[in-house]
């Protein structure tokens, strides 16, 4: 049964121990020079442990061997140096040329600046103006065991990051609250999204497909909840999916100025709340005792209107409430504040419309 199970094609994926070798042109640089360096220390190893080896059995005292007695060796002591500069030295040659391509993010043909929140992704892409987030979309039965976990199990999103093939493209990356790490395997990419910087990275992906990562800098409770999904596509897809992108913002920019109803902002504000807000303060509305405010029954979602709108629009300082004001089109912010103060039985019949939202964000207030 053991032969079996190791001769299974998934026992055998399961049982990787090597780095994959990616699919860049870095990724490959990095595999060739981890073997490299791997089979450098086999035979530093395989010289110690044999010439120790070889002492212990060849030099016993069972065999009348007398210890030798000497001291200050210039020979031995410019020996050990010597030999372990040379090393050094052959290490830091093909490692110094991998760096120096890994940090050349010059002539690139596409520039994405990624942005980190807690626990999303933000994508823009500098000369196409396309502007999305990236959110988690593994069901919430899977997450608390109340349902069969699929294949990509955490590592799914409703926007992924599409990029061509055989382009080279330049990553910006920064974060808006605390340090996150941008990291694909795949790519041999991971940057750290550090506050206040924009760290540089590339990579040029050889073949279409779908690569998947995470977030490897811990930072919150939904640390392991914020997964990268690349979606790379031939050159002629991806000018398809810029032109489309780019047609449904201008759509969208005009249907601010569309009479909504208060039907349509509610049914459109559930999808923005259980995409952005329900995972703090719950789809329930109920929120979590001492971390994040209950919004059902609240004075803020069934009274307060102004202070409903200037709190999603611009935080709360000393809080973990964000403001997404800059995240979000005025079309989202009025369905999910309508949603908010009419959903869970809150049911002010009150509509907050794009025109408010557009108000408030001109006065800054």
């Amino acid at each position: 049964m053991l032969a079996q199970l190791l001769a299974a094609p998934k026992a055998q994926a399961d049982w990787e121990l090597n780095m994959p070798v990616g699919v860049t042109e870095i990724s490959a640089s990095v595999y060739n020079l981890h073997m490299t360096i791997f089979w450098i220390c086999v035979v530093i190893g395989l010289i110690v442990f044999g010439v120790m080896f070889w002492s212990i059995l060849h030099h016993r005292k069972s065999r009348g061997a007398k210890a030798a007695s000497f001291h200050e060796s210039t020979f031995v002591e410019i020996l050990w140096t010597v030999i372990p500069l040379l090393i050094l030295v052959g290490m830091a040659i093909p490692a110094t040329a991998t760096l120096r391509q890994m940090y050349d993010t010059s002539e690139s043909e596409v520039d994405i600046q990624i942005t980190g929140y807690q626990w999303k992704w933000r994508y823009q892409y500098l000369n196409e103006e396309i502007d999305f987030f990236s959110n988690l979309t593994t069901p919430k039965e899977q997450i608390n065991n109340q349902a069969e976990k699929t294949e990509n199990y955490l590592l799914e999103v409703d926007n992924p990051l599409l990029v061509p093939v055989g382009q080279k493209i330049r990553f910006l990356l920064t974060s808006n609250d605390v340090i996150h790490s941008w990291w694909v395997p795949d790519f041999a990419v991971k940057k750290d999204a550090i506050p206040g910087f924009i760290n540089e990275a590339w990579t040029k992906i050889d073949k279409p497909g779908i690569y998947r990562g995470q977030c490897a800098e811990l930072c919150g409770k939904d640390h392991g909840f914020m997964p990268i999904v690349v979606k790379a596509v031939p050159p002629e897809e991806y000018q398809n999916w810029v032109a489309e992108q780019q047609a449904a913002k201008a759509a969208k920019t005009a249907s601010a100025a569309k009479e909504w109803t208060l039907e349509e902002l509610v049914a459109k504000g559930e999808q923005v709340y259980n995409t952005a807000c329900a995972a703090c303060h719950q789809p329930n509305g109920m929120g979590i005792p001492g971390a994040f405010p209950a919004l059902k029954d609240s004075p803020l979602a069934t009274k307060d209107k102004e202070g409903h709108i200037r709190i999603v629009l611009f935080g709360k300082a000393g809080t973990a409430m964000a403001a997404y004001g800059s995240q979000f089109d005025p079309v989202d912010l009025a369905a999910v504040i309508t949603y908010e103060r009419n959903a869970w039985g809150n049911n002010t019949g009150e509509m907050v419309t794009p025109q408010d939202i557009q108000q408030h964000l001109k006065a800054g207030q």
